[in-house]
């Protein structure tokens, strides 16, 4: 579908038919980000960083005022399983799967595709 490029001010726009900007889901107000690729131009919703939408969100915590924010909850100390004193937890052993060899023992003399087959099956691809 072709459209034409008119002068807006100091700038220059383009109007989208009502067919594109529904297939697009834009609605007046929406923010689009323009990419520019050599000759060519993209448009994009303009999503918004979790940074962004927090402060969005404290803004508005603030602006509605101290009387409707929640209360806080004091679920008491931690017991049972949500308490995790391990060596893993304190930093004292690596993250699984990372290190030589990513999922076997540097001391299996198997070769991997061996290794595998013994733990479930043939190796797919």
């Amino acid at each position: 579908m072709k459209v034409k490029v008119a002068k807006w001010g100091n700038s220059l726009g383009v109007r989208l038919p009502k067919a594109a900007a529904e297939a697009a889901g834009l609605l007046p107000g929406t923010e689009l980000e323009v990419e520019v690729e050599g000759n060519t131009l993209r448009l994009r919703p303009a999503w918004k960083s979790s940074k962004q939408l927090y402060a969005e969100m404290i803004a508005e915590m603030d602006r509605l005022g101290p009387e409707n924010r929640p209360d806080v909850v004091d679920w008491g100390p931690d017991v049972g399983a949500e308490i995790i004193d391990d060596d893993y937890s304190r930093g004292l052993l690596p993250t699984p799967g990372w290190g030589p060899g990513m999922g076997g023992s540097a001391s299996d003399p198997r070769p991997r595709a061996k290794r595998r087959q013994a733990r479930g099956g043939p190796h797919r691809s």
